[in-house]
């Protein structure tokens, strides 16, 4: 028998070996079914900043030649590649040497999450929303000829580029109905089958013979996800559920954190929290309680040591229990939290989340995320710069990645177009409204037009209004999201106060709605203060950042300014507003102002505050 022989006997019992463990599926738990996602074209946000980033996505999109975008595939395969070459991480370069170069770490990296993309984006555009369906029509039908089992041979990371071009033709398949996605995709598996390891192999586990240690970052642990919604939607192809099915990192990471052992530590942040999405798409699609009780309880150890932005990973590294790593960061590092990637995933997780326990708290973490990371992303440059990290230094600055066309190049245009399905949920006569922005769902609830219209200035202010649309009366119940720190808020329908008590994070509206009814949500918005999380080591409740609501607010440091900047809490609570996203504190120094992270511009700034707890004496 030859080696390749071997080797393919070797994966195929491995993954049939996978198939089985899923035969007797685990008899889930008695719960509700998960809420369901709006589709794409169902939801436009008009909401400024997430406008402008949508905006600037397509820009990026369109500007990027089919050739230029093709290239790198095109001269791994020995052919003929003309084209501008992008350059940075996403060019090909032969010689290519981790020890002194940037550019060609991974060729191509970026090709599935860009079509995913322009898929998403194409049916929230009008005037722009034709080109890009075209151009994503394009790429998918060169993608069987151009992605050679050659390009998966040579690049250092098949699996995670599998992973981003399966996402693309399950994007394709759902969003823009192209009859050919799933084949070209399972052309795509069969061309890296023989490149993959045939099941879930740890980063930084030496497994190609003879290769240097940049081939140990790849993530075949995150396959599952989208190839098993491709086996959800053809559930006669055996190739995508068991190759979904193999690629589960059970034996490290999900097996363990079902049973609430912390095997977190010291994993690369993105890619490991990332793959929680696999497991709970598992269980999505198979019922496995294993998954789901593996993604709840790693979700709570990533809430133990994530930052008041919600953020979490500093220097790419989720932290260990007991140990007193997160303060020493605020001193050392400006690499506090990889924004769009790292938020494509947290965005993710949290809505899979909220769809299976209907918790607001899911909900409530998601638009922390968002609003005080994803919002103050920089645009991306037609030339590759990147906004790559979220700075939580002492001393902090929003700046350009020194990589061109790194991953976050392509999670950015990902992230930028899931606002509207992040912003409502479904379920047999209801909706789950989760975020708060200017926003239009169009629904068809038993045969009858609804537009619900959302308005306001949340969150700058707490005031959030919805106007609802219907050609005739239409029994719904209207869910909505009413944030833990919001104490005492207030419903009217149609200007009469509601009583109403939330459960679970969620206030229920159920009514026969009338054409023009309209819903006043006020929502308190307290400042408040967060202490730096222990996650299981020493406590740190001097230092604090400040909130406003949702929005944490950074102060503004001063040129020459240096370690931790001192404010006590009184000072810190009694800010008071002076424009509509900025406040202001008196210090001892004077006057500082305090913004959000969307706001801040190219000034200095810093997220945590030394303010120390004082006791009053007894006399």
């Amino acid at each position: 028998m030859s080696r390749i022989t071997r080797r393919t006997a070797l994966r195929s019992a491995l993954l049939a070996a996978a198939a089985l463990r899923f035969a007797p599926l685990i008899a889930a738990e008695s719960q509700q079914a998960p809420l369901e996602e709006f589709s794409y074209d169902q939801v436009g946000v008009s909401a400024a900043i997430p406008t402008a980033q949508r905006q600037n996505a397509i820009d990026i999109l369109l500007g990027l030649s089919d050739d230029s975008l093709l290239q790198p595939f095109r001269a791994m395969a020995g052919r003929p590649a003309p084209g501008v070459n992008l350059g940075g991480w996403y060019e090909y370069k032969p010689d290519y040497d981790h020890h002194h170069d940037d550019a060609g770490l991974c060729p191509g990296h970026a090709l599935g999450q860009w079509i995913s993309a322009m898929a998403r984006l194409s049916v929230q555009d009008e005037a722009r929303g034709p080109e890009l369906a075209a151009k994503a029509r394009r790429l998918t039908a060169q993608l069987r000829t151009e992605v050679t089992p050659q390009y998966f041979a040579t690049t250092r990371f098949p699996a995670y580029s599998l992973e981003k071009l399966a996402c693309a033709m399950v994007d394709m398949h759902r969003v823009l109905h192209d009859p050919q996605a799933y084949d070209t995709l399972n052309a795509l598996i069969e061309a890296a089958a023989p490149s993959l390891p045939g099941h879930a192999v740890d980063r930084e586990v030496q497994w190609k013979v003879g290769k240097d240690i940049s081939y140990m970052w790849d993530e075949s642990f995150t396959l599952p996800e989208n190839l098993l919604k491709a086996s959800d939607d053809q559930p006669g192809n055996a190739a995508f559920r068991r190759t979904g099915l193999a690629y589960l990192n059970d034996q490290t990471f999900f097996e363990p954190l079902s049973r609430s052992v912390n095997v977190m530590a010291d994993r690369h942040a993105y890619s490991y929290v990332n793959s929680l999405n696999s497991a709970m798409q598992a269980w999505f699609s198979t019922g496995s309680t294993m998954h789901r009780l593996a993604t709840l309880n790693g979700f709570a150890m990533l809430q133990e040591q994530s930052f008041a932005t919600g953020g979490w990973g500093p220097e790419e590294l989720l932290r260990k229990q007991g140990y007193d790593e997160l303060i020493k960061t605020l001193a050392a590092s400006h690499n506090g939290f990889e924004a769009p990637c790292s938020s494509f995933a947290h965005c993710k997780l949290t809505r899979y989340l909220l769809r299976a326990t209907r918790d607001g708290r899911y909900g409530d973490s998601m638009e922390r995320v968002l609003l005080n990371t994803t919002a103050g992303i920089l645009p991306l440059q037609p030339d590759g710069r990147t906004f790559y990290y979220a700075d939580y230094n002492q001393v902090a600055k929003r700046i350009y990645s020194v990589h061109r066309w790194p991953c976050c190049s392509g999670t950015y245009a990902q992230v930028v177009a899931d606002y509207g399905i992040n912003t409502y949920l479904r379920e047999p006569g209801a909706v789950w409204v989760n975020l708060y922005h200017p926003s239009e769902l169009r629904l068809n609830e038993s045969g009858n037009a609804v537009v619900l219209t959302q308005t306001g200035t949340y969150p700058t202010d707490g005031n959030i209004r919805l106007h609802l649309n219907a050609a005739k009366p239409c029994a719904l119940t209207l869910q909505l999201r009413i944030p833990q720190w919001a104490s005492n808020a207030e419903i009217k329908v149609n200007g009469k106060p509601q009583a109403v008590t939330p459960t679970d994070g969620f206030a229920a509206l159920r009514r026969v709605w009338r054409n023009n009814d309209t819903v006043e949500l006020l929502l308190p918005m307290p400042l408040r203060l967060e202490a730096l999380p222990a996650n299981g080591g020493p406590a740190h409740p001097d230092v604090v950042a400040l909130l406003y609501g949702p929005l944490v607010l950074f102060p503004i440091r001063q040129p020459g300014e240096s370690g931790p900047l001192a404010i006590s809490r009184d000072a810190l609570l009694g800010a008071k507003r002076t424009g509509p996203a900025q406040w202001t504190v008196q210090d001892t120094a004077g006057t500082r102002l305090f913004v959000p992270f969307s706001q801040l511009g190219d000034r200095l700034y810093t997220l945590y505050c030394q303010a120390p707890i004082t006791h009053n004496k007894s006399s």
